[in-house]
């Protein structure tokens, strides 16, 4: 399911309880300096990752403060993020001249301690090659190195290194909880586009040996991925990043099952394997 680019107000994108996508939740806060945003979502673990911008995040009295260094746009530096546990009260307070904000969340009913990632703590991971035309960068703000302080939320930025090129590739899904073969993992991304008039394409396959469906991908662009097989690619000349949140149903570590008719390809991409040990 795609949904274009919108003014949300400030309301989820993708609600509690989403029809499509249960496990996850998404709302962009957009702030000016000064302004306060209050968020509790219950049963959801959350995550509030500055796209753009700079916030003080409080969480039940605990304070973070300064969280967000990015100014421009995705690309200009590092993210960071603020763990917000499940059903928690946290509140940000813009202290730059603006501020976009991701609030990204997975169903999850214990409750644990909030916790700062800073741009030091990402943990990024580079593959693929420009032969191959796989060539991207993950940097991950909640995953492997969070694993003990995270029940199912696993919170990353994905980027195309160079200009064009597919992600997500051999085609995967990850829809059934089968493992140690697949898990099921509810999935919701955000695109942007650099230059931001770039485009791209998400494929979703629902059945192997069927015909599947194609979004047309413009900068801000969200989809929801319940279940298929789903790569994207960026159009050539344009640089593609989406933010991408996964919440699993009974555990966090994601076991992707690839296409049968392409799972060959894994072989090809230099580095694959050791991104796909990443995501726990």
């Amino acid at each position: 399911m795609h949904i274009p680019p919108f003014d949300n107000a400030n309301r989820p994108i993708v609600d509690v309880d989403d029809p499509t996508v249960p496990l996850t939740f998404f709302n962009i806060v957009k702030l000016r300096r000064g302004e306060a945003f209050d968020c509790r979502v219950p049963a959801y673990e959350t995550a509030i990752v500055p796209a753009t911008g700079s916030t003080d995040v409080e969480i039940e009295g605990v304070r973070f403060g300064g969280v967000g260094q990015r100014r421009l746009d995705v690309w200009d530096g590092e993210p960071e993020g603020v763990y917000v546990p499940s059903g928690a009260s946290a509140r940000m307070v813009c202290v730059s001249d603006s501020a976009e904000v991701f609030v990204a969340g997975a169903r999850y009913d214990k409750v644990l301690s909030p916790f700062v990632v800073r741009a030091a703590d990402i943990d990024a991971i580079q593959y693929g090659s420009d032969e191959t035309k796989t060539h991207r960068k993950i940097k991950h703000i909640l995953g492997a190195k969070q694993r003990d302080q995270v029940g199912r939320l696993l919170v990353s930025e994905l980027f195309t290194v160079g200009q064009g090129g597919w992600s997500g590739f051999p085609p995967h899904k990850h829809d059934e909880d089968r493992p140690p073969v697949e898990t099921r993992h509810d999935e919701t991304y955000n695109f942007r586009f650099r230059p931001k008039n770039g485009f791209g394409l998400q494929l979703l396959q629902r059945e192997d040996g069927k015909v599947g469906e194609a979004y047309h991908l413009v900068d801000g662009s969200t989809v929801l991925l319940d279940k298929g097989f789903h790569p994207c690619v960026a159009a050539p000349g344009y640089e593609m990043y989406y933010f991408t949140i996964l919440g699993g149903l009974s555990q966090r570590p994601l076991i992707q099952y690839f296409q049968p008719s392409h799972a060959h390809q894994i072989e090809t991409i230099p580095g694959i394997k050791d991104m796909i040990a990443k995501f726990k």
